[in-house]
């Protein structure tokens, strides 16, 4: 804190003194002998008074927020608009106060005032401009340096700027850019800080092969956010560099990493999930940010692959403190070191318990105080579930009510349980069991909106298919095609929707914000119970197959098979987003999520529907437990009707 004021009394001590001398070699310059020898007497008394007004204007335009090694445009004009305010005091002050009634004739006069306005422009910005250039001159200096990896750069101008400023500035290491290649056409045969633009993304192997014969053999590539665009046809992209032998990286852009929006561009492995069929939903940083900043979080399931990634989002977007909690050893200690909680300035912490425990359930929580908790423990796979079906009414029904109302218990300002896009109009034990859990949630939820104070809201987030998390179809397939195939699919029309575990995990805190926020502070017909991200069109597996073939360099069907396995025992061919009778809620402000209104029973019979399923569950009874689910959630019944699935308007409604 010292060293920053010791700084800023440095810059401001030379921006004043930068304006003494603009004003002194303004006089110099434009006026010679006694009209010179009098405004230099005048100068000890017009000064002081001036360079006051000058610090105060520099202060009020923000030259003192930026540092001297980031001197951009926007500073030069800053320092532009300061400059020129200070002009026109002058103008003012010759105008006014020694106009020709009071002072005989003009002080500055206009050729002054602008003569003025140059130098102190010149003076404020060259020394910034001139300050960066050393600085950057030394980081090129020590990057090429330290640079061992001869590199093509992959994507548009504006994001290899940005790259390559990370380079030059060290917080990208290691890279040696040869080249660079853009998927557009105007750019080829410019220079970008220096490195050439040699061709498109067609020309990968031409270019590499002429830079092995220039002696700089090319040992990577790196590929922006532009170059895996649809648009730039990253698919023939990958296979190229594949074919080539060539290690494909992506930058993740400004605050996408797992310390939050603090460091710049990084480097991470190319993976499908980079490659959805639509663009990323983007996330309001600065909203999750404001949110979650000094808060007390727990994160149950924080082991898993949603759990993990929600704990690492928590931290990054300012979290004072996290709990994590696991009932496997294992996922625990795996979060709990992973490098960027060691890191993290939050308090991380982790405990064992498994929440059907109830007891060690409340009692966790309640020693923790937090102010959210968001409940990603689950039983998730279908075929499982079918078969141990009391195992998935004990976690995902017994387990969400104890960590629900540990959480009230607790006074917890929100709620936020994980469901999935199974559980609208259920055909499955894992789409019941949730369905039933966010029903119980959303009573809860009622009960708590007619009491005092801040009451603890609770709500539920639906889940398409999370991209890259335990159990997805991506990891099975990748182990499939490694292992030379067959990749399987249950069937050929079968169709889901997908997201990223990052998209998973900011949809989580995006829903609590709200219900946090404008769903508490505004209307009742705001109070959203269930929030589902807009995931576009569903995706064919088969098609999904075909395409994680081809980017692993094989050829569908004739090098690596597609077999069709059919559908397995609570599987349907489509998944639905909203049930017919879930009413929307418009959420604004936040785009990219879908919200609907609570359809839930009351309190008693949830209470009685719960107590028979604890006696069913006790008996190893399976048809008492379904006879529950049928009457708690009608659409159940139908479970064994020949269906083909629908894909409701409201999935692709915009609102």
């Amino acid at each position: 804190m010292q060293q920053r004021h010791y700084k800023t009394a440095v810059m401001v001590a030379h921006d004043l003194a930068a304006t003494a001398a603009a004003v002194v070699l303004t006089f110099l310059f434009r006026f010679q002998g006694g009209m010179l020898d009098e405004r230099l007497h005048a100068l000890p008394l017009l000064l002081p008074p001036f360079l006051l007004v000058a610090g105060l204007v520099y202060a009020r335009f923000r030259l003192y927020r930026t540092k001297w090694r980031f001197a951009s445009l926007q500073d030069l004009a800053g320092i532009v608009r300061a400059a020129s305010v200070l002009a026109l005091a002058l103008l003012v002050t010759d105008w006014v106060l020694v106009s020709a009634d009071l002072y005989g004739f003009y002080f500055f006069g206009k050729i002054a005032i602008l003569l003025y306005w140059v130098l102190q422009i010149f003076f404020l910005g060259g020394a910034r401009l001139a300050f960066r250039y050393l600085k950057d001159t030394r980081s090129r200096q020590s990057s090429a340096r330290s640079a061992t990896v001869p590199t093509l750069l992959l994507g548009r101008g504006a994001d290899i700027d940005v790259l390559i400023r990370a380079i030059e500035a060290g917080s990208v290491k290691k890279l040696a850019p040869r080249g660079i290649l853009s998927p557009r056409a105007d750019e080829r045969g410019q220079f970008m800080r220096g490195v050439a633009v040699l061709g498109g993304f067609p020309d990968l192997e031409r270019v590499v092969a002429d830079l092995a014969a220039r002696g700089e053999p090319v040992r990577r590539l790196v590929a922006t956010p532009s170059a895996l665009v649809p648009e730039a046809s990253p698919d023939d992209l990958i296979a190229r560099a594949r074919r080539l032998g060539l290690p494909l990286a992506r930058v993740a852009g400004l605050g996408e990493g797992a310390q939050g929006g603090t460091q710049g561009p990084e480097l991470a492995p190319l993976e499908i999930e980079d490659l959805l069929l639509r663009p990323t939903v983007p996330i309001d940083r600065v909203r999750l940010e404001a949110f979650l900043t000094g808060r007390r979080v727990v994160v149950t399931g924080g082991g898993g692959s949603i759990g993990s990634e929600i704990c690492l989002r928590a931290v990054a977007f300012g979290a004072a403190a996290v709990l994590v909690l696991d009932a496997s050893e294992p996922a625990l200690h795996g979060i709990l070191t992973h490098p960027a909680i060691l890191a993290a300035d939050a308090a991380v912490t982790g405990v064992l318990a498994d929440i059907r425990d109830r007891e060690r359930t409340h009692q966790v929580i309640a020693a923790f105080r937090p102010d959210y908790v968001l409940h990603a423990a689950a039983l998730k796979q279908v075929p499982y579930l079918e078969r141990d079906w009391q195992e998935g009414i004990k976690t995902n029904v017994f387990g969400s009510i104890n960590v629900a109302e540990a959480a009230v218990a607790a006074r917890a300002r929100a709620l936020v349980m994980i469901s999935t896009d199974k559980a609208i109009e259920p055909v499955s034990q894992l789409g019941v069991t949730k369905r039933f859990a966010e029903m119980v949630a959303q009573a809860l939820d009622a009960e708590q909106s007619a009491r005092t104070g801040h009451p603890t809201r609770l709500i539920a987030v639906r889940f398409g298919n999370v991209l890259g998390s335990a159990g997805s179809v991506v990891p099975v397939f990748k182990a499939q095609i490694a292992r030379g195939g067959p990749v399987t699919v249950t069937d050929p029309e079968m169709v889901r929707y997908f997201m990223t575990v990052r998209e998973a995990c900011d949809l989580v805190l995006t829903a609590a914000s709200h219900a946090d926020g404008e769903a508490r502070t505004g209307p009742d017909s705001a109070r959203a119970a269930v929030y589902v991200l807009k995931m576009g069109q569903p995706v064919r597996i088969a098609d999904l197959a075909a395409r994680m073939i081809r980017l692993a360099g094989f050829e569908p069907g004739a090098e690596i098979e597609i077999a069709f396995t059919g559908a397995r025992p609570g599987e349907r061919l489509n998944e639905i987003l909203f049930a017919r009778d879930e009413p929307r809620v418009a959420l604004a402000g936040i785009d990219g999520v879908m919200a609907a209104r609570p359809v839930f029973a009351d309190r008693t019979r949830l209470d009685a529907w719960v107590a028979a399923l604890r006696d069913a569950v006790a008996a190893g009874d399976r048809a008492a437990a379904e006879a529950v689910f049928e009457a708690a959630v009608p659409h159940f019944r139908e479970r064994h009707a020949p269906r083909t699935g629908r894909v409701p308007a409201v999935a692709m409604s915009p609102a």
